[in-house]
């Protein structure tokens, strides 16, 4: 299949791998979205009504970014897998394919008769990827999970927001892509040790698992406070180890700035114009720092309410201490540095019209970059990939569409 590839380089890491993508939402879309940005052939099996994202569109109206963001440079086919001749097709892709990879809830594909062990048996180099909540096994596989309750379960909602207030869930989808990154990597591994081996491997990653490791630091206060739970501390370091360390008001917004060292704090106090503080034992060591972190951020943020983003920016890059302003999303969407290196693109879609995409942020150099292309539309690629590839003709295609199959 890939001379009708949309990857058009051999200079591509993953070029001429095929990759069959049941994937939906977010998960397991990107995963898939960076095996195609490296050059995989990336055959997105949808249900004949489209996967949830693509609904969800129709409901709001138009085309879905999120559908867009996630599914550029694949192949779109519809094919209902719950039809004895869906199965077949599926099968005789999956014989001609190096990678399965689904996110649905365990037990899914073995219903429909296409679980590893029946995919494994067809093609023994197959390396099939499942995206779960909480896991294939073990007592709680069968839990429903989303991105909010996975970071409610892991504890990630626990330890965010203000110590007086309610949990919060992170305003982004960070499990989501989270796990897909390690799911991406999971299969990569998996592909490694085929080199060596020539055979195929059962590759599962769950959503619980990827996040619970992002809690290090406040398991580590956990461990500090002898099992007492600790309070939720806003924007301050997780394990309350460092001060200042938080997100302070600035005189046209916000600004995150951390001090990781003691040099940070001679260079931010150098920046203030306050070096007669050096020796103030109220702050002279992290320690101290810390134990009056009430006071050490109101005296920080007595400062940096005097100054705009941009200038305490600078500041931060003329005297050496970590520092960056709280951005909107048009202003990140439009940042010329991520731009410069490619890390987002303005893309003109027949449906949305111009919109920012981001590419792959794993950069292989020496590589060629894939160039972006639209997601397809619901089965668009349908006559590419069963006519040409598998060799089906127009009639039975027609017949396929008649019968519900695809």
């Amino acid at each position: 299949m890939t001379s009708h590839s949309v990857a058009h380089s051999d200079n591509m890491p993953l070029a001429g791998l095929i990759v069959i993508d049941l994937t939906q939402i977010y998960q397991g879309p990107y995963a898939t979205f960076l095996m195609a940005k490296a050059g995989a052939d990336v055959i997105k099996i949808e249900p004949v009504l489209g996967e949830p994202t693509r609904i969800r569109a129709k409901v709001s109206g138009g085309a879905s970014l999120p559908m867009l963001m996630l599914n550029v440079n694949k192949k779109g086919i519809t094919l209902n897998l719950k039809s004895q001749r869906g199965k077949e097709l599926f099968k005789e892709m999956v014989q001609r394919a190096d990678v399965v990879i689904e996110n649905f809830a365990p037990g899914v594909m073995d219903r429909l008769g296409l679980g590893w062990e029946t995919l494994h048996a067809l093609n023994p180099k197959l390396i099939y990827g499942t995206g779960t909540g909480y896991g294939i096994s073990g007592p709680d596989r069968n839990n429903l999970a989303m991105d909010v309750t996975i970071q409610a379960s892991s504890g990630i909602m626990s330890v965010t927001g203000m110590a007086d207030g309610p949990p919060l869930r992170s305003g982004a989808s960070l499990v989501d892509f989270l796990s897909g990154v390690h799911l991406y990597a999971g299969i990569m591994t998996a592909l490694y040790e085929r080199t060596r081996t020539q055979r195929g491997r059962l590759v599962e990653v769950s959503m619980q698992e990827t996040a619970y490791p992002t809690l290090a630091s406040n398991i580590g206060l956990l461990h500090r406070n002898d099992g007492k739970v600790p309070p939720r501390v806003g924007n301050r370091h997780g394990g309350l180890a460092l001060a200042p360390y938080s997100v302070y008001e600035a005189s046209d917004g916000h600004i995150a700035i951390v001090c990781a060292t003691e040099r940070h704090w001679q260079n931010i106090l150098a920046a203030m114009g306050r070096e007669e503080l050096r020796d103030d034992e109220r702050y002279s060591t992290n320690k101290c720092r810390v134990e009056n972190i009430e006071r050490t951020d109101q005296f920080v943020e007595a400062w940096t309410r005097t100054l705009t983003r941009a200038e305490l920016f600078v500041l931060s890059g003329k005297h050496g201490f970590p520092a960056a302003s709280v951005r909107s999303l048009p202003e990140v969407m439009n940042d010329p540095h991520m731009h410069a290196r490619g890390a987002l693109e303005w893309f003109d879609d027949e449906e949305l019209g111009r919109v920012v995409l981001p590419a792959s942020p794993i950069i292989i150099h020496g590589a060629d970059r894939v160039k972006t292309v639209s997601s397809p539309r619901l089965g668009q690629h349908n006559k590419q990939v069963y006519g040409e590839w598998l060799g089906m003709s127009d009639q039975e295609l027609d017949q396929l569409k008649a019968e519900g199959v695809i």
